[in-house]
C-alpha cells in the first residue's frame, strides 16, 4: 500500500529559498514543486509544455515553459525566474524521458534523444543556474537519476546509460562547485507516474514490477519529493556528492 500524500511535515523547512524545478508539469517533478511550495519556498516550475497550468494564483509560484535541451530557452527561463525571485538558491532537475528498446534495436535518433534530454539537459540547466547559485548562500542542486543508473536491466540501455551519466556528472560538479553549492543525486525506483503507467498495465505493475522490490510495491511521487526536500534543506547541510537510492529496496545500493 502506498502512503497517502501529505505535505504537512514540510511546513517551514524551505522558507526564503528560491528553487527551480524542471519536469514540474507532472509526476515526480510536480510532486517536488508542490511539496517545496508547502515548505515555504518560491518555486519556478519549468516544463516543456503544460496541458494544465497549476498554481497560477500562488504568490510564490512561477510557471515557465522551456525545452531543457535548448540552451537559449533555458537561459531565458532562468532569467525570468531570477527576475521574479531576485535570485536562485536551489535547483532540482526532475525532467526526463524513458526508452524500452533493446540495445540492438534502438534507433540512433532515439538514443540521442534520451541522452540529450536526461543527461545533456541536466548539464544545460545546471550551467544556466550556476552563476546565480554561486551568489546565494547554502545553494543546492538535486539531480534525478534512476535505479536503472545503479543496477540496470534489459531493454533499458539508452535510459540506463543516460541516468548513469547523471550520477557521474553530479559527483563531478559536487567536487568542482564545492563548497558554495551542495550537489546530490536521487535514484528512484519505479514510481507511480504517467511515464511508468504508460509502460505497464495495472496487472504487470502488481505481478511483475512490485515483486522486484523488498517493500513489495512501487513508490509514490511524494516519497521521492520528500528525499529531494531533505537534500535541499538545511538538515542536509553536511551532505554533498551522495547517490541516494529511494527504490523500495530493489538495488540495496
Amino acid at each position: 500500500m502506498q502512503p497517502e500524500a501529505s505535505n504537512a511535515s514540510a511546513q517551514g523547512r524551505l522558507i526564503g529559498r528560491r528553487i527551480l524545478v524542471t519536469g514540474a508539469a507532472s509526476g515526480i517533478g510536480r510532486a517536488i514543486a508542490e511539496l517545496f511550495l508547502a515548505a515555504g519556498a518560491s518555486v519556478a516550475m519549468l516544463d516543456r509544455q503544460w496541458s494544465v497550468t497549476p498554481h497560477q494564483e500562488h504568490p510564490r509560484a512561477l510557471v515557465l515553459e522551456a525545452d531543457i535541451t535548448d540552451g537559449e530557452s533555458v537561459d531565458a527561463a532562468v532569467f525570468r525566474a531570477v527576475g521574479m525571485f531576485g535570485g536562485l538558491d536551489g535547483l532540482v532537475n526532475a525532467a526526463g524521458i524513458s526508452n524500452t528498446d533493446w540495445a540492438d534495436q534502438v534507433t540512433l535518433d532515439d538514443w540521442r534523444k534520451v541522452l540529450d534530454v536526461n543527461l545533456t539537459g541536466t548539464f544545460i540547466v545546471c550551467r544556466a543556474c550556476l552563476p546565480h547559485l554561486r551568489a546565494a548562500p547554502a545553494a543546492t542542486i538535486v539531480n534525478l537519476s534512476s535505479g536503472q543508473g545503479l543496477q540496470p536491466f534489459s531493454r533499458r540501455s539508452a535510459y540506463a546509460a543516460s541516468k548513469a551519466g547523471v550520477i557521474a556528472f553530479s559527483k563531478s560538479i559536487a567536487m568542482e562547485w564545492a563548497p558554495e553549492i551542495r550537489v546530490n543525486t536521487i535514484c528512484p525506483g519505479a514510481v507511480d507516474t504517467p511515464m511508468v503507467r504508460a509502460g505497464y498495465s495495472e496487472d504487470s505493475l502488481r505481478d511483475q514490477v512490485a515483486p522486484r522490490y523488498a517493500l513489495g510495491r512501487i513508490g509514490a511521487p511524494i516519497e521521492i519529493a520528500q528525499a529531494a526536500l531533505y537534500l535541499t534543506s538545511a538538515e542536509a547541510s553536511f551532505v554533498t556528492g551522495i547517490v541516494l537510492a529511494v527504490d523500495g529496496g530493489r538495488s540495496y545500493h
